[in-house]
Order: C-alpha cells, then sequence, then structure tokens
C-alpha cells in the first residue's frame, strides 16, 4: 500500500474535505482518502503510486492549493 500525504491550502469546513475527497476518488483509482481542513492535509491510500502532475491539476481545478505531496 503507498500513502500519499497532500498539503492543500484554502479548506474552511467539512464540505471542503468532502469536495477535495470526491475529486481525488473520481480521478484515481485509491483505497482510502481523507481530509482534514485542520491539519491541511488529505491522506490517501493506494495500490499503485499516483501521478504528481495529475494530482496537482486535480486539486488546482477544486479552487484549492496544493503545497506539497509527500509519498510513502
Amino acid at each position: 500500500m503507498i500513502k500519499t500525504v497532500l498539503d492543500i491550502d484554502g479548506m474552511a469546513c467539512s464540505m471542503c474535505e468532502a469536495h477535495i475527497n470526491d475529486a481525488i476518488r473520481n480521478n484515481f483509482r485509491v483505497k482510502k482518502v481523507a481530509s482534514s481542513r485542520k491539519k491541511k492535509k488529505t491522506e490517501i491510500d493506494s495500490e499503485e503510486p499516483l501521478d504528481e502532475a495529475a494530482l496537482k491539476s486535480v486539486i488546482d481545478r477544486t479552487g484549492y492549493t496544493l503545497t506539497g505531496i509527500h509519498v510513502s
């Protein structure tokens, strides 16, 4: 399992978290995605590595700002 953590600015409420989660689920094959507006992070579990350029594009289209990507 690959864990990808996104640093995201601009989430202000639970609907913001849901918007990010839906965008990730609709564009990538993931096992789990969870966002936290308080931590300014989205954690994604996937079987395959996720394309970082595609992640940036998807987050940009939501109106939020991707400030970092960490893969472990």
